[in-house]
């Protein structure tokens, strides 16, 4: 039986508090050489892209701004296209924003990208439904949920028609007949939607992959029905075997009503690690990691996003205090908000008695681990298991440093999966659609 291929993509950390910013080995989030060195540091595993995530407004938390994300990131597509100079092979993924941008501009920008790259650019699609987001825009205020995925879907329709527009043999630059374009081969694109209107014609010929690969994370009903209908890489949350399982089935049994084989669309979760020389001293690790990643501070910050009140009186090491949430309203602006508060704070209450956690402990407990733990071999393992029983077809890794948090994953890991014959050694093709084995 043929060894499925394995998909990895490198996620530049520092959207959250994934990232270990205060540790001494962290290096800066702005500084072009932090975004060389992890792109490079992928392009030496043989990773197929690297993620750049992006917002469009600082979060707040209590009206301050929230520090403990990491601010100051540079636009996606610009550090994308310094970096398509830098390396010869890694795919260049951004995140960019439907709901506050325009096809038209938009696609031009992707393009040049993929022109740069030749043929790595990726497109990484998200939506917004906030009116704190939309009051940095000049038409401010914001979409319902549904109209922002209608708009995501007629905005990646229009684009794909914009990249299409121009025939594949419509650039001659033939100096003997001074022709530089084909008469007719450039078409005007006339558009009529609900959400855009465009009647012109593109100003750049088709990229190298045809169209730039597109990405969707989400997990609703919406988001995943827009990736089974758009995609062709899914960004999801789901890290262990079962649940991946689940997700992989429900998204990849939609793409038959849309006419789509499953191989035209590849599952990548997000993943983080920690590496140890034996078991214990993997378990120890990944234990230190996630107490760097909720200190003090940002386990007082997750309790007031459920509790929807001031809680930096009570002690993070200490228990959860009596008081009730306060459901009127929350006090954090620019996160993805939690559904039902009174719910989830009645679950972490629960839990935090079973196991007599502190605040701090408790945050530990609910926000997620490393996805895989062991020592190199034993990730090698999980990982392909993983994708080999169709949980995934690979991962987006997420380191806790920047920008070497990803070297001792490349040093020791994916030597051990190239060995069990799931993971390329070299590049076979020049696009990142080959990369993907997307048909």
């Amino acid at each position: 039986m043929t060894r499925k291929q394995i998909h990895l993509a490198a996620h530049f950390p520092g959207v959250n508090n994934t990232t270990v910013w205060a540790d001494p080995r962290s290096g800066s989030q702005i500084d072009f050489a932090s975004f060389v060195n992890l792109a490079r540091t992928a392009e030496r595993g043989r990773f197929d892209f690297f993620f750049l995530a992006e917002g469009l407004r600082l979060r707040e938390l209590k009206g301050r701004i929230h520090d403990l994300d990491v601010v100051g990131r540079p636009e996606a597509l610009t550090v994308l296209s310094a970096l398509a100079a830098v390396t010869e092979h890694l795919g260049l993924a951004g995140t960019v924003n439907a709901t506050f941008n325009e096809p038209y501009e938009l696609a031009r920008r992707l393009s040049t990208l993929d022109h740069l790259s030749d043929g790595r650019a990726a497109w990484n699609v998200v939506t917004t439904s906030d009116a704190f987001t939309g009051e940095n825009f000049r038409r401010g205020g914001y979409l319902d949920r549904a109209d922002r995925y209608t708009r995501a879907a007629e905005f990646v329709r229009l684009s794909r028609e914009l990249w299409d527009s121009w025939q594949p043999d419509a650039y001659l630059a033939d100096k003997d007949r001074a022709q530089f374009v084909r008469p007719g081969a450039i078409g005007t694109v006339h558009h009529e939607g609900p959400h855009f209107t465009v009647e012109g014609q593109f100003t750049l010929p088709r990229g190298p992959q045809g169209h730039p690969v597109i990405i969707q994370a989400g997990d609703s009903d919406e988001g995943r029905e827009f990736a089974a209908a758009t995609a062709d890489v899914i960004f999801s949350r789901h890290g262990t075997l079962e649940d991946g399982q689940a997700f992989y089935a429900d998204v990849k049994g939609r793409l038959a009503r849309y006419r789509r084989e499953p191989d035209q669309l590849k599952i990548m979760p997000a993943a983080t690690y920690a590496l140890g020389d034996t078991e214990e001293e993997a378990a120890e690790n990944a234990a230190a990691i996630r107490r760097q990643q909720v200190g003090p501070q940002t386990a007082t910050a997750f309790i007031e996003q459920v509790w929807g009140r001031d809680m930096s009186a009570y002690d993070p090491d200490g228990p959860l205090p009596e008081v009730e949430p306060d459901l009127s309203e929350g006090v954090s602006q620019g996160r993805v908000p939690i559904g039902d508060r009174a719910a989830v704070a009645a679950k972490w209450r629960a839990l935090a008695e079973e196991k007599k956690l502190s605040i701090r402990e408790l945050v530990i407990e609910v926000t997620g681990r490393q996805t895989f733990v062991g020592t190199p071999a034993g990730v090698a393992r999980q990982i392909d298991e993983h994708v080999q029983a169709d949980a995934a077809d690979g991962f987006i890794l997420v380191p806790h440093l920047t920008p070497g948090g990803l070297d001792e994953f490349v040093d020791r890991v994916v030597p051990l999966l190239q060995e069990r014959g799931a993971f390329r050694t070299d590049y076979t093709g020049t696009t990142l659609r080959e990369h993907l084995e997307l048909s």
